[in-house]
């Protein structure tokens, strides 16, 4: 902080990273944990966009729609920014994210449904970073706005499974690995135990590689990887193949790989999308299914339709093609970056209708090519409505018309929001 006297502000309104907005000296001040109505006394910081970052030094008198967080490390893990809200207006600020970024691209507020929750402990998936230090293992997530680690010690977002394999782990990761390691470890519940990756440019040697399968034993984990940066994954224990089920289908994953949140919000997405293509595509009408991942959106839609399934990195889609091969569905696949390569003009024009599923950067290319040539029908889904805004204003542009956009809560008391948009022409 610039070690400025403290200032007096009202808070206003919660903004997109879940923090507090205030006016000062005709600039907007941005206090986290705070929400509107509060009086706070703040001591200003460094620019950030169009206004300041602040940091809350005391509330002089709290406003209206305040919660206890449900956390001991809210505040300062970096993980849940809005812990501080109550549920109601919670879940109006959650869709008010996507609101926001689908007026800003041309849409009526109406056309955004109400929230779609998904429950607490119910997240499947973790990437928890760790550091060997001394005799001890911190293993957490980052501190807000830092890279210091918080050494967590509950979660309330966390499935139990994977909560409970925090203390084993760290204990495993200060016995075998060397002082001074640093890196991350994926954690994924399946259906036959947790797939996890240790990821660490540290090498392993024989004791190590022993007592990380030793620790696997203990926990009954299906899979322990460990992984080099800019390297495969090197199984160390295999004690039998995590699967995971797509639209019913069991899929087993490599190591590491994609998947959605939770069960119940990977269910909820499949619904939509197909809700959206059964409403508007043609019945014996192709789907292409893009940045398809191992297949979360191409299997429940391949139970009755014919689906092309394409995705950047190959492993997934052998994943994929596996899965449907044995359930005997029409699926075809491609390994394609869609960021250098979008399908373009004839090659979209097989489809009754597109379904992407981007990383968080979007997929401005490829929302640019159906803008052009796509058919009557594409659903988009995105983890992030800053870059769904963009796509879903070229799409807009483009002469498709938003039908619904429905914000689905996987990312509890985050900043960060999926959501599915359909767009029709």
């Amino acid at each position: 902080m610039s070690g400025s006297p403290p200032v007096e502000v009202t808070i206003g309104s919660v903004g997109a990273r879940g923090d507090g907005v205030a006016d000062h000296a005709g600039r907007s001040v941005y206090v986290p944990f705070t929400v509107a109505g509060d009086r706070a006394l703040i001591t200003l910081g460094e620019k950030r966009g169009d206004g300041t970052a602040a940091e809350l030094v005391r509330l002089i008198e709290p406003g209206p729609g305040r919660a206890s967080p449900a956390c001991q490390h809210f505040g300062r893990c970096g993980g849940c920014a809005v812990q501080h809200l109550d549920d109601a207006i919670y879940a109006e600020w959650k869709r008010g994210l996507l609101v926001e970024a689908m007026v800003r691209a041309g849409a009526d507020e109406s056309s955004v449904a109400p929230l779609a929750r998904i429950a607490a402990e119910t997240r499947r998936r973790a990437s928890l970073g760790f550091r060997r230090s001394g005799k001890s293992t911190v293993l957490g997530f980052a501190q807000r706005s830092s890279h210091h680690l918080i050494d967590v010690m509950e979660c309330p977002v966390l499935a139990p499974p994977l909560m409970s394999l925090l203390a084993p782990l760290r204990a495993a990761l200060a016995a075998a690995l060397p002082s001074g390691a640093t890196g991350d470890a994926m954690a994924t519940l399946t259906e036959t135990g947790i797939d996890l990756v240790v990821e660490t440019a540290a090498e392993l040697g024989m004791d190590a590689r022993q007592s990380l399968a030793a620790f696997a034993d203990r926990e009954d984990l299906a899979r322990l990887s460990w992984r080099i940066p800019g390297r495969a994954a090197e199984p160390l224990a295999w004690r039998r193949a995590p699967v995971v089920r797509l639209g019913g289908i069991a899929v087993e994953p490599p190591p590491g790989a994609f998947l959605q949140p939770s069960v119940d919000g990977e269910a909820t997405l499949a619904r939509l999308v197909g809700a959206a293509v059964d409403e508007f595509a043609k019945p014996d009408g192709r789907i292409a299914d893009l940045f398809a991942g191992c297949g979360s959106l191409t299997l429940p839609l391949a139970r009755t339709r014919r689906v092309h399934a394409v995705e950047g990195e190959a492993e997934p889609l052998v994943a994929l093609a596996r899965a449907a091969n044995q359930a005997k569905l029409a699926v075809t696949t491609e390994v394609r970056d869609l960021a250098r390569r979008p399908l373009r003009d004839k090659e979209l024009s097989p489809y009754a209708a597109v379904v992407f599923d981007p990383p968080r950067v979007g997929a401005a290319a490829q929302a640019k090519a159906l803008a052009e040539k796509g058919p009557k029908l594409v659903v988009a889904v995105s983890c992030n409505p800053a870059t769904l805004g963009r796509d879903a204003r070229t799409l807009i542009d483009g002469g498709y018309r938003l039908v619904r956009a429905i914000p689905v809560d996987q990312f509890l008391w985050s900043a960060r929001l999926e959501a599915v948009a359909v767009f029709v022409r």
